[in-house]
This record gives C-alpha cells, structure tokens and sequence, in this order.
C-alpha cells in the first residue's frame, strides 16, 4: 500500500471509528463486534505510527491515554458556570414558579425536568466540530484544563457529527457508574489499598490524575446538558437536548417536558422513589425554563439563573452515637464545635464527625454524651446532626456545656451582641488563626502563590520557619531543604512562586489580608476608592461608610484592623518587600468614564471573553447586573444573544450596545 492510500485508510478509520464509537456509548446499539471493533483500532494505530505527518489529537487512537500532566493550566471559561439554587421543598418550587410569571407575566410556559447527576461538572469547548478543551468548574469563571484526561472518555465526542456550530461550550457532568466503582475498590482491596468513599468524590479526584492512562481505566462516563454561546437557533431546552444528541454528546432520556407543576411533581415523586434502580448516583432533579427566550429575559443572580432550580432529594439519615465534641478554631478565630460519632455509613460514605455550628445549636438540641443522635449528610455532602432520639439519651450529668477558653491557647472566648459564634480574641498568638491566615494569603482568589499549599503552610509554621505572611517572602531554599518532602526542585519552585506573587494587584493583596468581612468585591471596591494601602488605614469612619457596599461591622473592622500594632508591622513589611500596595499607576489613571453607570452582557464577543469585558467595565467605574430592569443603562449585546433580552431592553429604553459602540464608549 502507497503512502497515499495510507493516509487515505487513516482518514476513513478514524471516520468509521467515531461513528462505531457514536453507535456504542450513545445509541447503544453497536453493528460491529468488540473484536472487529479492536482489530480496526489495532491497524489505525499501526498506520498512524508510520506516518506522524497526520497526527490528530482527537483520532480513537488518543482514547487509550498514557500522556502525563504535572500541572493543570487555570483557564477561562467563555461564558461563566453558575451554581443553581437548591430546594427541598415542593412548596418552595412553587413559589419559585410564581416568582418567575411575575417577572415575565401571563405566558405560556413549559419546563424541563433533568435529572442531578452526582459528579463532577466539566465544561466542553468545540471548534469546527472538533474539541478544542475541557476544563473543570472551578470558581465558576475558570477551571483546570483537563482536555488529555477528558478525551479518555468514549462518552465524550472528539468529533461532532452533523450540523453543529462552529464554535460553542457545551456543559456535563461526569460520573463513575455504580459497577466501575465497586469494580475499582475491589482492586484496591485486592491490593490492600484503602477503598475510595463514594463515586462522586473518585469522579472528580479522577480528573485531576496525572497519567491519563490510568484515567481511561476509571470507567468514567460523561453526560451533556446545557450549550452555552450557542443558543441562537434554539427555541427551547428540549431542542438543545435533541440537537446535542444528534450531535453525538451522550444525552440522557430520563430528561422529561412538563406543561405543569403537577407534571413536574409526577416526575420528582417517580425519581424520588426509583433513584436506586439507575446504573449511576442522582441527587436529586434539575428543573428548568424551557423557553430559551425567556431564561434570557429572567436573567442571573451574581451565583445563580433565575430560571432554574435544583430540587435535591431528602438525605439518607441514619442513627449513631454522640461520644464527644471538638472544638475546632478557624483563622478569623470564630470556634465552631464538631460532633464526635460512632462512625456509620451514609450515602456511601463513613461518618465520624458532624457539624454543631455553634453554642446555640448545641442548646437547642439540648445533647449529652452517649445521646443517640440522628445524622444526615445536609445536601448529602455536609454531616449535620438533626436530632436526638428521646428515649435514647446519654445522663443528664453528661450534658455538653460550651467551653469557655480556646482550646488551642486558653484565651479566654468572647461572643459579641448580635453573633451567633464565639471568637478567641488572641489572633497574633493563637496557631490554628495564624495558620489559617497565612494559608489564606496564598489561596487562588488572593495571592494565588504555586508551589505551597494548606499543608506545607502548617509545616512551615510548625517548623518555625514563618508566623505571618511576611516571612514566606525572606524563606530561602536552604530554609527549605532540610524539610521533609521538600526536594530541592520544591523548594525552588515555592521560593519562585513567592516571588512571583509580588506582581499581584493591589485588590488581592488587600483581600489576602484577611480583615475580618472583607471578602474579594469589597477588596476592589476599597481599593478603587482609597487607590492604595496608606489612604485606607487613615480613612475615617464617613469615608469607609461612603463607600459601596460597605456597612457598619466591615468599617469597624477595617478601622479594628489598622489599629492594632502588629498588623500595620505585617503591612509594612509587605511594602518593604515589594508587594503591590497601592494601584498600579496606569489602572489608577484610567478616567472613570463609566462611574456608576449600569451595565448587562450578553452573548459572545470577538475581541474580548466575557471576564475580560466584565473587568473593562469595573476598571472604568461601570457596575455589573446579572438581568436587565430599569436601572440598566447599558446592554452590552454580542453574537448570538437572545431576542428576549434585547426586546425587554427596548421596551425600557436602555440603550443597547454592540462591541465597537462600547469600544467607541470607553474611548470617548
């Protein structure tokens, strides 16, 4: 055979592959045998190991795995992944329902019901049919690429069939089927490795293996629900659904159109009581708009859509025994206490602990040692304790009194009015409120520092080596060597991403601090307004209270912070060295000339993603909504943008912007 007719053989293998691939894990209705199957992929391999000429990232060949990962790249998604509200009420579906006509007014509405898989989210991107990434959920706007762990996956298409678009993301989640992960803990056992808890938990955790080898052996599986960027030709959820499985995406055909709200309970009542029948974990049902017009008009919280919510399951409860209580001690020093249990298995996964919250709930629940308590894991992922059983309780003389000193260092505690926590009031000397600041400071939303994490941090504080955030910036790799599982290629890196965080704005460093209620947007508010650290510690009380969105405890406590001796000696050792403490000249300078002004975007754009839009319009004064009302100023509209949205911003008068006017705007 001629080089030619090889490549050509190439071609056809991989067209015929996929298809074989399409027929298997979507149709499940294969028209080839397991062994013709392998005996086809075995000759594209050869042929494809003779001419490397033709290499495709996305041939059946790359199923089977084997390329390495040392590092998961952050990336952006295009469009942001919102977390649903969630609900475990009827009652409040339907009150949920009677927000939304009251948004939108008399129409007709139908509604999707999907069901919950228990997973890990993954985001999919496609170009020109082919996929391009696949990256985790993450925060939300960005997520670790684990496109070479991803394409392991035969549920996963490499190449769309039909019509699709040229270019959109397209939402799932993947989970390990009931019979993969007991196969996998008999292995592990056979091996005398530790079984994993539950297949959620192995989902995830199997994304982020370096070998993707050993991925492909997971037996993990993905499904499809929700296309983002490319909704413009669609009129309904249920059309996505159809069109993605056209496409060759695995798409359930669980998923059910409901005219009504007793439709929809039908549907939540079947899977409620036959849930346990499925091959894989459900927590619980998806509910949604089906009109795509008016999930656009309904709009986004700053977490969630307004059109769909998340109906979750009631919870496994068992019954244990209470046989003590820990107080655990976190960094702002709030102490909250933890149930010690006899442990027992929920939902698949063995529980010894269980959150108390505060004095008060301990109170409430009036518990005793030896109390034989119910416990249920709150939306399957928290164990909390939900009561105790009356005629099973522990004596009297064993009631739980909450402590009055710390447990880490003696303070004494303190509650303040109004607070539902106590709070040790030795923050400089207490370890665990040390450690958890310092472990702040280097998290992703803060100083994003690579090359130390949560443990190395308790290493590091243990082996005296830091006590605030400022030491890590004088730690050198002699410093570090001498640690355990600290090579000197670690040590190295740790010093590195130290440096390398000195870059950071002055937003971030400001929220790594760690001052008391001040979360990541207050940071840039505060920043944009005092524009650097000294104008801040000076401000006074009218000042902060002018401020948007700053109240009176966040004052209080940024006014709290700067007084006390030993954090203006942390700050200023940060500004010795080096850390960015005020804005950067250019961002400072940039005029204000969209101050106060109310901006809405929506579809997709060519020259910015949407985050990179987000942050124009805040570095320029603008303030972001989820959802247009009268209090919107601008539409921001890119391609494929729905007509609902754009409609109802007409019939408001708001003026409607597309990415060269806005361009045009800031430049004025």
């Amino acid at each position: 055979m001629n080089e030619s007719s090889n490549i050509e053989k190439i071609l056809q293998l991989r067209k015929e592959l996929h298809e074989h691939n399409y027929n298997y894990y979507i149709l499940d209705a294969p028209v080839i045998s397991d062994y013709d199957f392998d005996q086809k992929l075995k000759l594209l391999q050869a042929l494809e190991e003779q001419h490397p000429e033709v290499f495709d990232s996305n041939s059946p060949t790359q199923r089977v795995g084997g390329g390495l990962t040392k590092n998961f790249q952050t990336v952006a998604h295009h469009l942001p992944m919102y977390s649903l509200s969630n609900t475990y009420s009827l009652g409040e579906i339907q009150e949920w329902i009677e927000r939304i006509k009251k948004r939108i007014g008399p129409v007709p509405l139908t509604y999707m019901c999907e069901l919950k898989f228990d997973g890990a989210s993954i985001n999919l991107t496609y170009e020109e049919g082919a996929l391009k990434r696949a990256a985790t959920r993450g925060d939300g706007v960005q997520g670790d690429d684990v496109t070479q762990n991803i394409k392991t996956l035969n549920t996963v298409p490499l190449q769309l069939r039909g019509d699709y678009p040229s270019f959109f993301e397209i939402r799932g989640e993947v989970i390990l089927p009931w019979d993969a992960f007991n196969a996998l803990n008999a292995e592990r056992n056979l091996l005398g490795e530790a079984p994993f808890k539950n297949p959620r938990n192995t989902a995830s955790g199997s994304l982020k293996l370096q070998d993707s080898a050993l991925v492909a052996a997971r037996g993990l599986e993905c499904f499809t629900y929700a296309i983002a960027g490319a909704k413009g030709s669609f009129k309904t959820q249920f059309e996505v659904l159809e069109k993605a499985r056209l496409w060759g995406f695995r798409v359930p055909q669980s998923a059910a159109q409901c005219d009504n709200i007793e439709a929809i309970f039908e549907f939540l009542s079947y899977w409620d009581k036959h849930r346990t029948e499925l091959p894989y974990e459900i927590d619980g049902v998806v509910i949604k708009v089906n009109e795509l017009a008016w999930q656009e008009q309904l709009g986004t919280t700053a977490k969630s859509p307004r059109w769909a919510i998340a109906y979750k399951f009631q919870a496994e409860q068992a019954i244990t025994t209470l046989q003590g209580i820990h107080y655990q001690v976190g960094r702002t020093g709030a102490i909250t206490p933890v149930a010690q249990l006899k442990p027992i298995s929920i939902s698949g996964t063995t529980v010894k602990r269980a959150s108390l919250h505060n004095a008060d709930q301990i109170e409430k629940l009036d518990l005793r040692l030896g109390d034989r308590v119910f416990v249920e894991k709150g939306g399957e992922i928290i164990p909390k304790i939900t009561g105790v059983a009356p005629t099973e309780r522990g004596a009297k003389t064993d009631k739980i009194e909450f402590i009055e000193h710390c447990p880490e260092c003696g303070s004494k505690l303190e509650r303040e009015t109004g607070e539902a926590q106590h709070y040790c009031p030795n923050k400089n000397g207490c370890p665990p409120q040390i450690i958890g600041r310092i472990q702040h400071f280097i998290s992703r939303k803060a100083m994003d520092i690579s090359g130390i994490g949560a443990e190395t941090v308790t290493q590091l504080f243990e082996a005296g080596l830091i006590q605030n955030s400022a030491d890590l910036y004088i730690l050198t790799v002699s410093d570090l060597i001498g640690l355990e599982r600290m090579a000197e290629k670690s040590a190295q890196n740790l010093v590195e991403g130290v440096s390398q965080s000195k870059n950071q704005p002055f937003s971030k460093v400001l929220f790594a601090l760690g001052i008391r209620y001040v979360g990541e947007t207050v940071a840039k508010k505060l920043a944009k307004k005092f524009k650097n650290i000294e104008a801040l510690a000076l401000a006074t009380w009218e000042e902060l209270i002018e401020t948007d969105e700053i109240g009176e405890r966040i004052a209080l406590s940024i006014q709290a912070f700067f007084i006390d001796p030993q954090q203006l000696q942390l700050v200023n050792r940060l500004e010795q060295y080096g850390l960015q403490l005020e804005m950067e000249q250019i961002e400072a300078a940039l005029p204000q000339v969209l101050e106060g002004k109310r901006f809405v975007i929506s579809g997709v754009f060519e020259q910015f993603s949407r985050k990179q839009l987000a942050d124009k319009i805040e570095s320029l004064g603008g303030i972001l909504s989820g959802s247009i009302s009268s209090k919107t100023d601008f539409l921001v509209a890119g391609k494929n943008m729905g007509p609902a949205k754009k409609e109802k911003a007409k019939q408001l008068g708001i003026t409607i912007l597309t990415e060269t006017a806005f361009l045009e705007l800031i430049q004025t």
